[in-house]
């Protein structure tokens, strides 16, 4: 057996078909009713109409990636209760058309962030940057956020001030709106319109909300958030899988609460079901050199129901790039074989959740990638040839533990230089 191969898909508009789909040899779809404002139910008819979708060319809807959490509930404000009861009624939706994965996020006000979305690398392929000084000019400079300068060390403040005297405003506007309007367009329904004239204005708002909320505040509503769905999840047979931060540390003083392995025992702990899992992304979780990803998998593999693959490439002042799938700071090999063995575990338990559905994130644009616009980090031909690498990489590890029946050879793995 070996993880269910599965592909981000982003609905009809979507530049790869779900006949393409099928022609790569996925098995599942991950996507979302993306239309649907956020906080909204999704009716069973609409669920429905894309499940029959999806089916009809021969794939299943493996997961939910993602069904949206409203800033109200994060915040649990006077408004949270209705959005929950709508969160619970979707949940119940999606069980009883058959969806048993749903993944989300907790965190605030932006999914993720890159300050340069056509990183070159040597090779000529784009990927996606991160980088701090950039950032923190970003912050700083642009945004004006007050106190930010308290955030970053005296290196990355240097650096941002030669940023931000060097950058001129068509640039400046760029990076404005990349960070705040179109990283996140697509996800989820950004909280910024592209139709703002001055997008700083209106996230300035909605950074005030959080003035008054730290990581415990943030804990807080996140565990009354988990007592009342996870019952519903398991009713009706989900299971949920929160999504890590992206990236693992604080940004723009907003709090971070799925960046650690302690983050994840506490989220896991917080509501003690199997139901209540996560999301093992490995290119959000590597972007933070503290982070034991094979701790992790050990660890909290029993709780696991999506898996992310990707790698990263850290740098010496906590920047990172999207390196492809098995080059860069984690050996996927590692990281592969032990999701590989806790699925034989869960096997021989007689668990029902084995498919352990993976799918290639992100990618970095190769070769026909530059003639089709595709959302930012979703080209075709560079999450093509994760997933080859991919699977090729897992059809090597299930032969060795064929031959190996102990699972010993594992331990003996070494990372790669």
């Amino acid at each position: 057996m070996a993880l269910e191969k599965t592909w981000r898909w982003f609905g009809p508009s979507d530049p790869v078909t779900l006949d393409d789909l099928v022609q790569m040899g996925v098995e599942g779809v991950v996507t979302s009713l993306h239309y649907i404002p956020k906080g909204q139910v999704w009716d069973k008819e609409e669920i429905l109409k894309t499940k029959k979708t999806i089916e009809a060319a021969g794939l299943r809807w493996s997961v939910v990636e993602s069904l949206p959490v409203s800033e109200s509930i994060k915040l649990r404000s006077e408004a949270s209760p209705q959005f929950i009861e709508n969160y619970k009624t979707s949940l119940r939706n999606l069980g009883e058309c058959g969806i048993d994965t749903v993944c989300y996020n907790f965190m605030p006000l932006l999914d993720w962030s890159r300050t340069n979305l056509a990183y070159t690398l040597p090779g000529g392929a784009e990927s996606l940057l991160f980088d701090f000084a950039t950032f923190a000019a970003f912050d700083i400079y642009m945004l004006e956020r007050p106190g930010a300068e308290k955030d970053y060390s005296t290196e990355i403040l240097e650096k941002a001030e030669k940023i931000s005297r060097g950058i001129s405003k068509a640039e400046a506007d760029d990076l404005i709106y990349k960070i705040i309007v179109l990283t996140q367009g697509f996800i989820d329904n950004s909280l910024v319109s592209s139709a703002e004239p001055d997008p700083r204005l209106r996230f300035r708002e909605l950074l005030a909300l959080y003035n008054n909320v730290g990581k415990n505040e943030l804990r807080e509503n996140l565990a009354f958030f988990l007592q009342h769905i996870v019952p519903v999840a398991e009713e009706f047979g989900v299971m949920l899988a929160i999504h890590p931060d992206d990236p693992p540390f604080s940004i723009l003083g907003l709090p971070r609460i799925v960046s650690t392995l302690s983050d994840l025992e506490w989220i896991t702990e917080a509501y003690p079901s199997v139901h209540n899992g996560i999301t093992y992304c490995v290119g959000s979780l590597s972007a933070r050199k503290d982070n034991d990803l094979t701790a992790i998998a050990r660890l909290l593999g029993h709780r696991i129901h999506f898996v992310h693959l990707r790698n990263t490439q850290l740098l010496a002042d906590g920047s990172f790039y999207e390196s492809g799938h098995l080059r860069g700071s984690q050996n996927m090999a590692i990281l592969v074989t032990e999701l590989l063995l806790e699925q034989r575990r869960r096997i021989s338990e007689g668990r029902k959740d084995v498919r352990m559905p993976f799918r290639p994130d992100h990618g970095l644009k190769i070769l026909h990638d530059f003639n089709t616009k595709y959302n930012p980090g979703y080209p075709l031909i560079g999450r093509l040839k994760g997933l080859a690498e991919i699977d090729g990489l897992m059809a090597g590890i299930e032969s060795m533990l064929e031959c190996c029946s102990d699972n010993t050879f594992c331990t003996e793995l070494k990372p790669a230089s």
